[in-house]
């Protein structure tokens, strides 16, 4: 058998793993991923120039869209559409990914009128994908597709077409997808962020979709959603003492007591730093009362107010608790530090 003849033979995952390394440097390592970040840099460079009216009709048409935007591919372009619905589904155009091999068995099913298919192939004659193209058509859908290849099947049956092409991949070997993943990526949040704009999406509106992050917890947390109530919350009259507030302070644990009158509307407040000053001046605590000894005309906040707000607003009294009150000044509620970093605002 000639040489040209001989089966190739290929390397074993452990083999590769276990091949012997050359010997690199630090400036060989650096050089190395110096190269790919200028071809990627280049790649998108390169997009920015061939957005065109075609990028502004699909922007036109997912903010039309009635239904959901479907993302769909598969291999390292599927991952891709993972991470552009994702973050279009988080910026207000609802939006879920499909992978184009399990939609002709079943999955085709979740696709409804009024979708919008986004469709993405660095080649454009992805089979898995192809084979559904028919049926999304046959449903009436409008067909975006992110191709490198304008000239593709793909690309042809589509409504709209936007250009991902780029001239080499990172990889030295020109065969893993780098610079063609890293520019449909891109690709997609231009989509996404032109949406987001176009929609007049708000950092309330963020929020809501991510009640789970520091944002939205500092837009949506309110006052009464963190705050002690009822038995919970330190109150003592005019008329206690200092010895009996103490006991009040260190039962409820917030370093606070409210001092209400006989309508429980707040009058003053006693913290630790009156303590201080009244243990320098020395009084009787069993015969000083709080009435002497608060805080008159003390700040307070309202229920409706955001936790974002009390901590702002501790911050810039320089205090470490506040108490809630109603309309009327009634009290109804203490928090202190403590809470609002329990809760994630701080």
């Amino acid at each position: 058998m000639s040489a040209a003849c001989e089966p190739v033979t290929l390397a074993t995952n452990y083999e590769l793993a276990h091949r012997p390394l050359p010997d690199m440097n630090d400036a060989a390592y650096i050089k190395l991923g110096a190269a790919v970040l200028e071809t990627e840099a280049n790649a998108l460079s390169a997009l920015v120039q061939r957005l065109d009216k075609q990028f502004a009709q699909a922007c036109r048409e997912m903010l039309a869209c009635k239904g959901r935007v479907v993302v769909t591919g598969v291999g390292k372009s599927g991952h891709v559409c993972r991470k552009i619905a994702a973050t279009l589904a988080s910026v207000g155009t609802p939006a879920f990914f499909v992978h184009a091999g399990e939609a002709s068995h079943g999955d085709l099913g979740m696709l409804l009128p009024g979708d919008t298919v986004l469709a993405i192939s660095n080649s454009g004659s992805t089979q898995e994908l192809l084979a559904i193209l028919p049926a999304i058509k046959r449903l009436g859908l409008t067909l975006i597709a992110l191709t490198g290849k304008p000239d593709s099947q793909l690309a042809r049956m589509a409504d709209i077409a936007l250009d991902v092409s780029v001239d080499d991949e990172a990889c030295s070997l020109g065969l893993a997808p780098t610079a063609s993943t890293t520019v449909a990526m891109a690709m997609g949040d231009a989509l996404a962020v032109a949406l987001l704009e176009a929609r007049g999406f708000s950092p309330e509106d963020f929020a809501r979709a991510h009640p789970g992050g520091r944002l939205g917890r500092r837009l949506l947390l309110h006052i009464s959603d963190v705050m002690h109530t009822g038995p919970d919350i330190p109150r003592v009259s005019e008329d206690t003492v200092l010895s009996e507030a103490l006991v009040e302070i260190s039962r409820k644990r917030l370093g606070i007591a409210g001092v209400v009158d006989s309508q429980d509307r707040v009058i003053g407040i006693f913290t630790d730093g009156d303590l201080r000053r009244s243990l320098d001046q020395q009084v009787d605590i069993h015969r000083a009362n709080m009435g002497e000894l608060m805080t008159p005309d003390c700040i307070t906040i309202g229920t409706d107010c955001l936790a974002a707000e009390a901590l702002q607003l501790m911050e810039d009294k320089k205090i470490n608790a506040l108490l809630v009150v109603d309309g009327e000044k009634h009290l109804v509620g203490a928090l202190n530090m403590h809470d609002l970093l329990r809760a994630g605002v701080l």
